[in-house]
């Protein structure tokens, strides 16, 4: 099944079938409706910036709100300026369950995949 591109005006960050599936669980296990994922960058981690990933409710004027698949996933334009073209995807493997980013913005990566540099 392939990756369902999702845009909001010229910035675009594919949501991949796993990560809406995903989202959707934790709505639903949340009991709470209008929840959607806030994708975040902000400056630290080992590489530079990190992703921060969190459940929320509101938006705010500087927010971009991609839909897919009936899950809603929110970015900062601040952190959409690092995310452009990115892929949010959800792995279940043996070393463990998150979100993960596949950003071609990152010119490195650690380790773990939760920092980045440009």
């Amino acid at each position: 099944m392939p990756d369902t591109p999702v845009s909001a005006g010229e910035a675009e960050l594919r949501i991949s079938p796993s990560a809406a599936r995903r989202i959707a669980q934790l709505v639903r296990d949340e009991n709470a409706d209008g929840l959607m994922l806030r994708v975040a960058v902000s400056g630290g981690g080992c590489s530079g910036f990190q992703y921060g990933f969190s459940l929320d409710k509101e938006t705010s004027g500087d927010d971009v709100v991609f839909e897919t698949d009936g899950v809603r996933v929110v970015v900062d334009t601040m952190s959409l300026d690092l995310l452009r073209g990115a892929e949010l995807v959800y792995v279940d493997d043996l070393m463990g369950s998150y979100f993960k980013l596949d950003n071609p913005n990152a010119a490195s990566t650690c380790g773990c995949g939760s920092s980045f540099s440009i």
